[in-house]
């Protein structure tokens, strides 16, 4: 049974509280996107309010060692501006005295290799700055990670209200959806699809792939004639599917280009007879069709990947167009997430149109696979 921030006594109490502000910044190292920041603030402000004495740890990217390019001195700033509160900043691995109400964010984990190294001396350095250990990371809950899954062996410890959300959410997605149940995956990489997949197969009404996920199904089914290439691990994977199921719907038309220029792309109307030297970039009008039309029945919908190559138009209408169809159907739950999902739906204004929006990439997928996150199993 997993602990909540509201079943501790925290007023006075050093709260060591593990964010993921692994946020996007530009070249300037300026933040592109605080949506993972902002999601946190609820958490940090119930804290406020109770009392108790912050501390905030987090990582930022995959730094091989410190790095000024890495650091959380933006994501400080930031926090201010939202709280309209002080913020104090330190890269040492001491805080010194704390006031009630008073926060103190580190510097990045990843400084220390020992974090993602799981090192438990590293887990007992940073436990020593709190006295309770609140998690609200979702999206790193799949790793196994000094302050994902050592500090919980030594603090009291809980879920905070983001995390909660997360996990309430998605449980409601995966266990009592709303008929029928819509799963809308793109993507790149198949592999890291393939577990979603599989649990949707046997969970969901209906599978609709897009993106590049789509066409190892295809070339496996002897459709896309012009692709023939698969690789043993994806052959040995698909041969576990059922490829002729009903709920697996693939596109039947699609936007293909041969350099990936604007002016050079052309509609196939029948994918199969796309060439070996051609590159499916969206799928086409008359699957946005198919897929609007299953989508428009739907009582749950998860959304996780583009259709296409949505970065550059015009190969973005296949998502725009799907991702309207899911907005357009009131009645319906709507859950998103993963980071190319998540950018595609801020930078079109999407994103308070579905009803939750995972900060979590491979977390998500990890849970609607129905794996068990070592994050959350680490609060148990």
């Amino acid at each position: 049974m997993l602990k909540s921030i509201r079943d501790f006594e925290i007023k006075g109490k050093r709260v060591l509280l593990r964010t993921d502000f692994n946020i996007p910044l530009d070249e300037k190292g300026e933040i592109e996107d605080d949506f993972r920041i902002k999601q946190t603030i609820p958490t940090i402000q119930y804290l406020i309010k109770k009392g108790a004495k912050i501390i905030l740890i987090s990582h930022l990217g995959r730094p091989k060692g410190k790095s000024k390019k890495y650091s959380l001195k933006p994501v400080s700033s930031r926090i201010e501006e939202l709280l309209n509160k002080k913020i104090r900043f330190t890269d040492k691995e001491e805080v010194g005295d704390i006031n009630e109400g008073e926060i103190v964010l580190m510097e990045n984990l990843r400084f220390h290799p020992e974090e993602m190294e799981n090192d438990q001396g590293f887990a007992q350095r940073l436990s020593k700055l709190g006295e309770i250990y609140i998690n609200d990371a979702f999206s790193v809950c799949h790793r196994n990670h000094a302050s994902i899954v050592g500090i919980p062996k030594i603090l009291p410890s809980g879920i905070g209200l983001l995390l909660e959300n997360e996990i309430n959410a998605l449980s409601k997605v995966i266990e009592n959806p709303k008929r029928p149940l819509i799963a809308v995956i793109g993507g790149i990489k198949l592999s890291t699809k393939i577990g979603i997949i599989k649990n949707f197969l046997k969970t969901a009404d209906h599978l609709l792939l897009g993106g590049k996920i789509f066409e190892p199904f295809l070339i496996a089914k002897g459709i896309l004639v012009g692709k023939t290439f698969l690789s043993e691990e994806m052959e040995n994977e698909l041969e576990k599917i059922n490829l002729t199921d009903p709920k697996i719907h693939l596109p039947v038309d699609g936007v293909i280009s041969l350099s990936g220029l604007e002016e050079d792309y052309l509609h196939k109307s029948a994918i199969g007879k796309v060439r070996k030297d051609e590159g499916i970039f969206d799928i086409g009008p008359e699957t946005i069709k198919l897929f609007s039309l299953l989508i428009e029945s739907a009582g749950t919908i998860i959304l996780s990947g583009p259709m296409g190559y949505f970065e550059r138009e015009p190969f973005d209408i296949g998502s725009k167009s799907i991702v309207q169809a899911i907005i357009k159907n009131d009645s319906a739950f709507k859950v998103a997430g993963g980071g190319e999902t998540n950018m595609f739906l801020a930078k079109y204004g999407f994103r308070e149109k579905f009803n939750h929006i995972s900060t979590g990439g491979g977390a998500m997928l990890a849970f609607l696979a129905g794996n068990k996150l070592p994050g959350i199993e680490a609060l148990k």
